[in-house]
């Protein structure tokens, strides 16, 4: 019967093996993730196919914006998969102290297990982040070219000018949002970080401080494209 059960709920929440399920997966799956970020500054979202690199853009960023550690362990196994409000209207805002209060609350044989899951999260977002930023990079390429071509286009309609910028400040928008997003893991590490050198002091701490410091500079050193969606950038590090 537990296995019926499993079989039964894993069809119904996701899918095997915490893979999300099957007819979920399409190529535009994180398609969203731009008009999410239009949609919360009031922009109207392109209805241009995305690219290449612009699916891979969204594809990229949604790891990084989702919070870490933030499925349950029976959504780990039953596969989920949810969309994630964007920062310029989240409720309630950013709490920092969220992730250290979770890591410290949640069951470890010791406390050498909790410092090895802080670096292992913190690492994860580093191995992330470069292929992110070298997408993010060529997109960024891709729509100066796309704004210069403007002035050049004949014919150019109304609806193809518009959604020719909706779809930079799309992508400007989605950089800006994870650079966002690292800026408060980071900031969210280093108070689990100074949490736990008071509860349990170990060597291992400077491994988390120099892996926090050099998310932070990642975070920092990401480049931002310009054009009207700079005016909505809201980084917060507190």
């Amino acid at each position: 019967m537990l296995a019926a059960l499993c079989v039964t709920l894993g069809g119904c929440a996701g899918g095997d093996f915490g893979r999300t399920r099957g007819d979920f997966v399409t190529d535009d799956m994180h398609r969203w993730i731009g008009i999410e970020a239009t949609g919360s500054v009031g922009a109207r979202p392109s209805d241009f196919q995305l690219t290449d690199d612009e699916r891979t853009l969204r594809d990229m960023a949604y790891p990084l914006i989702e919070p870490p550690r933030s499925r349950p362990a029976w959504k780990t196994v039953f596969g989920d998969y949810q969309p994630i409000a964007a920062p310029w209207r989240q409720s309630p805002p950013f709490d920092r102290s969220a992730y250290g209060k979770m890591l410290v609350d949640e069951p470890h044989r010791s406390h050498a297990s909790r410092y090895a899951a802080l670096n292992e999260d913190i690492r994860n977002d580093l191995t992330r982040f470069e292929p992110f930023k070298f997408t993010a990079m060529r997109v960024v390429e891709m729509d100066r070219k796309r704004a210069a071509a403007l002035k050049y286009v004949s014919d150019l309609s109304p609806r193809e000018r518009a959604d020719a910028i909706g779809r930079m400040e799309e992508n400007a928008l989605i950089i800006q949002w994870v650079q966002q997003c690292l800026h408060q893991r980071a900031s969210s590490y280093r108070w689990a970080l100074e949490r736990l050198v008071i509860m349990a002091p170990d060597g291992v701490a400077a491994d988390a401080d120099r892996l926090i410091a050099e998310l932070e500079v990642q975070a920092a050193n990401l480049a931002l494209p310009a054009g009207p969606a700079r005016g909505h950038v809201l980084v917060s590090k507190g």
